[in-house]
This record gives structure tokens, C-alpha cells and sequence, in this order.
């Protein structure tokens, strides 16, 4: 059942543009080849609406994690717990792999499973924090962005390294940021959010730019490395696991 806070599939609260009225893009293809079709469509859509925060808001995170003891890119069916938090509510699912994990193709294997876990909110997250790229994507369509058109929802991608892009770190003090590039184009930002550890990848996601993503990241930050939304969910979910 959806959750209270979030249309149903193919309809959205406000018309952003034709991908996103579009009802077939808010089904997850099964199949690669599908898949980087609509990836294709999705990536087009260079200028969405951006979305524009005021005052405090409410963060949503997401996390999906595997069963122990696996090795090598794994198999659809895989036992799967995804979580995801919106400020202080949370919502946890199992089900299993879409497919193999493969880079640029993280949709197949999670993404079902996360939009489950998601639509079990409460409330709706202003913006989502999403394990995965976004523009840093060869056709400009990480599953970050993915996510947020299925869901109509801002979402910021979060990963320890970038998946096409490249970049220089930046400076050593909290907050220092550095351009991600893929050619000329600015697709995220290496973000360093505490001294003396290995910085952030932040990705431009669904309505977001990259300079948007970094403020985002830095109001999530509490006392960890990692943005605290993504850090719940993480949390939640390998509990899950644990539980079987």
C-alpha cells in the first residue's frame, strides 16, 4: 500500500515534465537492456524544476543490505533488508535481488526493494539521501535520480567514491569541496566532512544540482563520517538482517 505522503505510481503532485508524467517510468525495468533505455529518457531531462529548500526539512535516507557471506557481484534472488528513515520515522522490508549487482545498473538489483521501503513512511521526506549516484552515471541516470522521479522526491546520491566522474579531493576542513567532472560537466562534488578522514562523493540527484546536493549532505551531518539519514537506515536494515 502507498504511504501517506506519496502519490501513486504514474501520478504526481505538480507537473515537472513529460519523463515524469509519463506513467511507464515509475515501473522498474527487469531486463538490462530496458533498463538503459529509460535510463536514456531519464538522463535527457537535463533541466527539472530544481527544488528549493526553506528553513528546516525533513530528510529521508535509504540503505538496502545483503545476506552475509556472499562474494562476487551476487545473483537476482539474493535475501535482501532495505530500510529508510523520514526524520524520526522509519520503515523496514525484505525481499529479495533484482539481479547481479553491475555497475551503472544498481536499478535492477535495489531499486524495487527501496521504493517498498520507502512507500512505508508516514510522512514523505522533503528531500532523499540515497546510497548511489546520480548525473555520475554514463548515461546521467544513477539510481539516486532513478529513485526520486519513481517517487517524485529530491534525492541527493551519497557514495565513498565516484562511479564515472573524476575529480581532486579537496581541502582537509569540514565542509571543503571540490568539483566531480565528467568532461566539462559538473555532475557532484568530493565533500570532506570531517578532518583527516577519506571525503564524500556527493551526487547531483532528481531536481538537485550539485551545489544544492553539498548543502543538503552537510545539514545531514551529525557526529559521523556518513550523512545521518543514511546512517539510521544502515543501521535499521543490518538489524533486520540480523534478525533474519
Amino acid at each position: 500500500m502507498a504511504a501517506l505522503g506519496f502519490p501513486h505510481k504514474g501520478k504526481c503532485n505538480a507537473p515537472l515534465d513529460p519523463v515524469r508524467n509519463d506513467s511507464s517510468v515509475t515501473e522498474w525495468p527487469r531486463s538490462r537492456t530496458d533498463l538503459i533505455a529509460l535510463q536514456e529518457r531519464l538522463g535527457s531531462v537535463r533541466r527539472p524544476p530544481l527544488w528549493s529548500p526553506s528553513g528546516e526539512i525533513r530528510l529521508g535516507g535509504c540503505f538496502v543490505c545483503f545476506a552475509r557471506g556472499g562474494s562476487g557481484p551476487g545473483a537476482a534472488g539474493d535475501a535482501a533488508w532495505a530500510a529508510a528513515v523520514s526524520g524520526a520515522g522509519s520503515s523496514v522490508v525484505s525481499g529479495s535481488a533484482g539481479a547481479p549487482y553491475e555497475p551503472g545498473m544498481l536499478a535492477l538489483r535495489e531499486g524495487a526493494l527501496l521504493e517498498q521501503a520507502l512507500r512505508g513512511l508516514e510522512r514523505r521526506p522533503e528531500v532523499l539521501l540515497v546510497d548511489a549516484t546520480g548525473r555520475d552515471h554514463p548515461r546521467r541516470a544513477g539510481l539516486a535520480l532513478h529513485l526520486g522521479v519513481v517517487l517524485d522526491l529530491p534525492t541527493v546520491g551519497v557514495t565513498h567514491r565516484p562511479l564515472v566522474a573524476s575529480g581532486t579531493w579537496p581541502g582537509d576542513e569540514r565542509g571543503d569541496t571540490s568539483p566531480l567532472r565528467i568532461g566539462t560537466e559538473v555532475v557532484g562534488h568530493w565533500l570532506r566532512t570531517r578532518p583527516g578522514t577519506r571525503p564524500l562523493a556527493v551526487h547531483a540527484g532528481w531536481r538537485i544540482d550539485p551545489d544544492l546536493a553539498v548543502e543538503v549532505v552537510l545539514r545531514s551531518l551529525r557526529w559521523t563520517r556518513t550523512p545521518d539519514p543514511i546512517r539510521r537506515a544502515r543501521r535499521l536494515a543490518r538489524t533486520a538482517r540480523a534478525r533474519g
